[in-house]
């Protein structure tokens, strides 16, 4: 029994919730290999190497496996597939593009958004926005899984010594191409990987209160700011900062919640959180009920009070 991690990479280095989906690998018995499928991507390749618990690489190299288009690298996990009983993505964007593409050219189903594994076949996912976890067999041979990377610990990037074995690569399929992309400067913490998080909601009351109240603290804590779909709805902040179902899913030592009264759908997206920190005027606020620490006070108050603190 063997289980194939296909990476998240940049083709010079891995992401993050690589190192959460290895652990998983791990969990459910046998060797870890590691799948990098990339365009000059040696240098993912040796990294992915050294993480800690993979025992072989697989590095397949060409133009057409560049961007991660799902077309292209779906067919590169379906050349390997039969070599493995189970095949792991993060639960990303990425990792689900792909990953239900693999699952239906298998004809197997796939188990999304796995946070516990319980043995090679049984797994947990949450359901109904996470207020039930639902424990899932499956007896396919081969099995297509998700990751949700905040239900594991990340592997250690470094202590592995594993082999790197190049792969043919496979013929670029031409039904997709990559044409360009826009990506945000920041100089904050990208929101998925950040230790410290602060989060406003609907409270804050405008875009320039949002930016007023919160930026201060996150500036003295080094945190990312984060956002409920109400704030993000109503333009207070932009799209790339909301947490919650569908959001970005988070998991960082310390989420401060300011302003948000804690709708089912954002505690799915940040209840894993190590440390949470609720600051709102109503006692009644559902967010309270998974806070480890509640200030119910204005936040227009207690806020800049806690950063002159700081």
């Amino acid at each position: 029994m063997t289980t194939l991690v296909i990476a998240e990479h940049d083709n010079a280095s891995i992401k993050g919730a690589t190192l959460n989906t290895v652990t998983a690998a791990i969990a459910c018995g046998g060797d870890v290999h590691v799948l990098i499928a990339g365009a000059n991507a040696a240098g993912a390749a040796q990294a992915a190497s050294q993480i800690a618990g993979v025992a072989k690489v697989l590095h397949a190299d060409a133009p057409g496996l560049d961007h991660g288009l799902a077309e292209n690298l779906a067919a590169q996990v379906l050349a390997v597939a039969k070599n493995y009983s189970h095949l792991l993505f993060p639960a990303t964007a990425a990792g689900k593009n792909v990953a239900p593409r693999v699952a239906a050219l298998l004809d197997v189903a796939q188990i999304s958004d796995a946070t516990k594994v319980i043995s090679a076949d049984t797994f947990e996912r949450p359901i109904y926005a996470g207020n039930a976890i639902a424990t899932v067999q499956s007896l396919d041979a081969i099995k297509v899984i998700t990751v949700r990377t905040t239900g594991f610990d990340a592997a250690a990037a470094t202590g592995g010594s594993a082999a790197v074995e190049s792969l043919a690569a496979v013929a670029d399929s031409g039904s997709s191409a990559f044409l360009g992309s826009e990506i945000a400067k920041s100089d904050r913490p990208e929101l998925t990987a950040a230790k410290i998080i602060v989060s406003g909601g609907r409270a804050l009351g405008s875009s320039e209160k949002f930016t007023e109240v919160l930026t201060p603290l996150a500036d003295k804590l080094g945190a990312a700011l984060g956002a409920s779909r109400a704030a993000v709805d109503a333009g207070y902040a932009p799209n790339d900062w909301q947490v919650g179902q569908t959001g970005k899913i988070v998991a960082p030592q310390l989420y401060i919640a300011a302003g948000i009264s804690g709708a089912i759908q954002h505690l799915a997206g940040m209840k894993d959180s190590k440390v949470i920190v609720a600051i709102n005027k109503d006692a009644e606020a559902p967010i309270f009920s998974v806070a480890d620490y509640g200030l119910e006070a204005d936040l227009f108050t207690a806020v800049p009070e806690l950063v002159a603190s700081l």
